[in-house]
């Protein structure tokens, strides 16, 4: 278990650099789009800064999930991570609808300034630098095998996009098209309301038990290729966190010691372990049945 929180501490290390790097581009994004008159690094900037709740929503989460089992959590607290991405994509939907609806009204409106052009290039520098956390962030989430860094990566790279999007819409805004500007920054909602629902959907599958049909299959197969078992009755897995727990109901010679039966359950935990990092499984041993009578 010492492992687990170790790596818990370390996702909390990316988190900060998420948060101090949002930090710096939404003020540099804000204050340029306001200065060089770009609605759509306006945009990027304030998907900027849901990120930072995004982010600050994982942190918590991740210390949270770092407080050991207790008398009302058995499990550890380990799905605080998920229910605080939950909370940070309704965050973001929110955002990513008004970021849309204020670039309509500025399209509608017209008669708007074209932007400078170093807006631009602020759009690519910035694109530039959260790319760069994206590629430390998903390291460090495969590391670690945590699922809210890996969300909390791809929520970088696609704010590196978005930043490459706005600097195609100031590029073309020079060209005598403003409306392009607008344009760009009702993509930069949509992309925010994308990476919402992403999150939204993946925290609600884990939160109500789905699990991976084909992970579930390779799990199986692991567990009946365990010596002594000679079936499997039922398997059931879900993840807790960024862990997986398995039930396991496995039929074994009905002739065999109970030392013997107890035995082949902790080489399925072993094995379980080593080869799929499960965290905890839970095994039930069963007599095989043959012609309807146990042998």
């Amino acid at each position: 278990m010492t492992d687990i929180y170790e790596d818990i501490r370390k996702g909390e290390r990316g988190a900060w650099v998420s948060i101090a790097a949002y930090l710096v581009l939404s003020l540099l994004k804000l204050s340029s789009g306001y200065l060089f008159a770009s609605s759509a690094l306006l945009a990027d900037g304030f998907n900027n800064l849901t990120d930072i709740v995004a982010s600050v929503a994982v942190l918590i989460g991740l210390r949270i999930s770092r407080k050991p089992p207790d008398s009302d959590h058995a499990y550890g607290h380990f799905r605080a991570e998920t229910v605080a991405a939950l909370l940070a994509s309704f965050i973001m939907a929110m955002v990513g609808i008004q970021v849309i609806v204020e670039a309509v009204r500025s399209f509608f409106e017209g008669a708007k300034a074209t932007p400078q052009l170093w807006s631009a290039g602020i759009a690519v520098i910035c694109a530039i630098a959260m790319l760069g956390v994206y590629t430390y962030n998903k390291r460090l989430a495969k590391q670690i095998n945590n699922g809210a860094l890996m969300a909390a990566a791809k929520d970088n790279l696609s704010d590196a996009l978005v930043s490459i999007g706005a600097a195609v819409g100031i590029v073309g805004a020079q060209f005598g098209l403003p409306w392009i500007d607008s344009a760009a920054a009702v993509l930069v909602g949509l992309l925010i309301s994308k990476t919402a629902w992403d999150i939204f959907r993946d925290s609600t599958y884990r939160l109500t038990d789905g699990f991976d049909e084909n992970k579930l299959m390779d799990l199986r197969s692991t567990i009946a290729r365990t010596p002594g078992v000679e079936g499997i009755k039922d398997v059931k897995a879900r993840v807790h966190g960024n862990h997986v727990l398995v039930d396991v109901v496995v039929e074994v010679d009905a002739g065999i010691t109970v030392s013997a039966g107890h035995e082949i359950s902790n080489t399925i935990e072993e094995r379980m372990t080593r080869l799929h990092n499960i965290m905890h499984v839970q095994v039930h041993v069963e007599p095989k049945v043959k012609d309807g009578k146990n042998a």
